[in-house]
């Protein structure tokens, strides 16, 4: 079977045993710069010119002005011992150790310590400053002992990491030079899809290669990344240009090559890069004290549908909806309530739950803003102090009194049909893992052929609102379901996935 697959253009020796993230925390190869650091960054904001005839008979000007900003940033990881538990088990077999012996492992609690060869990878980099920052992926410097940093006048520099940050793939090293050739940023929220771009970098370590394409796409998120909104294009990338430039026809930054969406590993047209409005504000924050801080709303957000549009009597799909209110949290605080679908958030429109996530990010904690929700399809102005995203994720449940009621099946007319529900006693709980503040009526069996099943029900959700009503009980969940106008129904769900609303169709619409 051919399966697409997503490649992070990690160092070239590792890049295809692994298909998604390179995952590890904060990696430290020197001290972290102290909150006097500044990184000087030169910046062009205005929108490229656009019309329909455009000059592209040579990039050469752009790319002669641009290519000495984009470096190569070699890596390597130390031959290192790993602990026997680290080792994996084939090496115990009798078998393997008939022909290489016990180097790599002895029997049962004797095992020898493993030794894991040097390991060395390529990356790109795009010099920030003309004092020697340069910034490239996380993926790149993640785990590495050595770094060395190549510019284009041929000399190989020592780096050190001034800060990295995973959530993002981004990190920032510094070499110790001066008068470098810094790249100019400019407004990644100003480019649009047909612009042209080009990417520069280090495939496979042939030398630096320059490809050219278009804006694909924008606001992608498809890596899994905590905070991602990849730019998408069809210029080449491939291993090695992890961290390079993408630039546009005046040789500005627009963003950090990042990944490439293939079936083979090398580029088929498909390449994402991390947006530089985002990227300058991650490689600040490093400069400044070694690490990202965000803000923080205490929000469970799910995207509209247009099932919930009609549910929650909207006019468009725009907006994030508040499945869930952490109790204490920012939000909470300000008023904001499950339900809510948040519009407007300091002073700028909101598109869906990533969209939100991304600008609550970049507010300073402690900041007041003022946002807006539609409740019950009206306008309600609040502010909100933003806290500050410890990365902690916190449970937002309520007070649940256990009546001990045995589960029920007799809800099979009205709406729900084919879904059984019971009370949440003790038993149920432990076998399920609901937490003792969690109410609602459990979901104890679920017709595969019926609707609830095709909204994604199972056994051990709880259902806690049925059509905005409160559900403390399987008896609150039968009678909720026996007389009803409609036959959509909307459901708010806990589970151990999180909380969220979905829509029962029973109207064969």
């Amino acid at each position: 079977m051919n399966t697409s697959r997503f490649f992070l253009q990690r160092r070239a020796t590792w890049l295809f045993g692994a298909t998604l993230l390179a995952a590890g925390g904060l990696f430290w190869s020197g001290a972290a710069l102290g909150e006097q650091n500044k990184v000087a960054v030169k910046v062009d904001e205005q929108p490229i010119p656009r019309s329909e005839h455009v000059d592209t008979t040579s990039f050469s000007p752009v790319v002669k002005r641009v290519a000495p900003s984009v470096v190569k940033v070699l890596v390597t990881e130390r031959a290192k011992n790993v602990p026997a538990q680290e080792v994996p088990p084939f090496f115990d077999d009798p078998m393997f150790r008939q022909f290489f012996g016990d180097q790599f492992g002895g029997r049962g609690n004797s095992r020898h310590i493993y030794r894991q060869p040097q390991q060395e990878g390529l990356g790109s980099g795009v010099i920030v400053s003309t004092d020697g920052y340069v910034l490239t992926n996380n993926h790149v410097v993640n785990g590495a002992d050595v770094i060395k940093v190549t510019l284009a006048d041929g000399r190989e520099l020592t780096a050190k990491v001034v800060g990295t940050d995973p959530q993002s793939d981004l990190a920032v090293v510094k070499v110790e030079a001066k008068d470098l050739p810094a790249i100019t940023f400019t407004d990644s929220d100003k480019i649009e899809v047909g612009d042209r771009v080009l990417a520069i970098g280090n495939p496979f370590g042939i030398g630096q290669t320059v490809t050219s394409g278009m804006v694909s796409g924008l606001g992608r998120a498809t890596m899994g990344l905590d905070y991602e909104d990849f730019i998408q294009t069809d210029a080449a990338i491939n291993p090695g240009n992890s961290g390079g430039a993408l630039v546009d026809v005046q040789g500005r930054l627009v963003g950090v090559n990042t990944a490439i969406l293939s079936r083979s590993g090398g580029s088929q047209g498909i390449g994402f890069a991390i947006p530089s409005n985002l990227a300058r504000n991650v490689m600040e924050q490093l400069v400044k004290g070694g690490k990202v801080v965000r803000g923080y709303l205490g929000v469970a957000l799910q995207d509209l549908t247009p099932e919930l549009v009609d549910a929650f009597k909207l006019k468009t799909r725009e907006g994030a909806l508040v499945s869930d209110v952490v109790p204490g949290g920012p939000a909470a605080k300000a008023g904001v309530k499950s339900g809510d679908v948040l519009t407007d958030f300091n002073g700028k429109k909101i598109l869906d739950g990533r969209h939100l996530k991304l600008t609550v990010a970049n507010v300073a904690p402690d900041t007041e803003v003022p946002l807006v929700v539609l409740r019950d399809g009206n306008p309600v102005e609040l502010k909100v102090k933003v806290g500050e995203n410890t990365g902690k994720h916190l449970h937002s449940s309520i007070e649940n009194d256990d009546n001990g009621k045995k589960p029920s099946n007799d809800n099979d007319t009205g709406t729900l049909n084919g879904v059984g529900v019971g009370d949440l006693d003790p038993q149920v709980r432990r076998e399920f893992d609901i937490p003792a503040k969690v109410q609602g009526a459990i979901v104890t069996d679920v017709d595969p052929s019926s609707a609830g099943a095709e909204a994604g029900l199972q056994p051990g959700d709880v259902i806690q609102e049925i059509n905005h009503h409160p559900v403390r009980s399987a008896d609150d969940a039968v009678k909720l379901t026996e007389k009803t106008e409609s036959k959509k129904t909307l459901l708010k769900i806990w589970s151990q996935r999180g909380i969220r609303y979905i829509i029962v169709d029973e109207s064969g619409e």
